[in-house]
């Protein structure tokens, strides 16, 4: 049974590549009020700005992806990046984790969250 994890950096990818089709789709309904000029102009005005903030994502996930841990995947042996406790292998969408705590707990994004990391240092003290 395949696994349906993601890597988050390109789920930050998709998420902005689907801002810059949904501009292009804003923009083209603009065109269906061509009588109607100051609507065409906001559908366009709309439509640049889902555009501007894809780039505003884009530019984001980028500097984001700098400060990404680089590693080897252990399954595909692929250089993939993670980010937080938790990823998914860009490749192979193998769960990986760095912390010695969480090897060999069921995956879980949670183990992302602040409140997750705060309940276990709870337990631990």
């Amino acid at each position: 049974m395949a696994l349906k994890y993601s890597n988050k950096i390109n789920k930050i990818r998709s998420f902005a590549l689907g801002l810059i089709f949904a501009g292009f789709g804003v923009m083209y309904i603009g065109l269906f009020f061509r009588d109607i000029a100051w609507v065409v102009a906001t559908f366009f005005i709309l439509g640049l700005l889902f555009i501007a903030f894809s780039t505003v994502v884009y530019f984001w996930i980028g500097m984001l992806s700098t400060r990404a841990t680089q590693i080897v995947c252990p399954s595909c042996e692929k250089p993939t990046k993670m980010l937080g406790r938790v990823d998914a292998c860009m490749h192979c969408k193998q769960p990986l984790t760095l912390d010695k705590t969480l090897e060999g707990k069921e995956f879980d994004e949670e183990y992302n969250s602040k409140r997750v990391q705060k309940q276990e240092a709870d337990q631990r003290s």
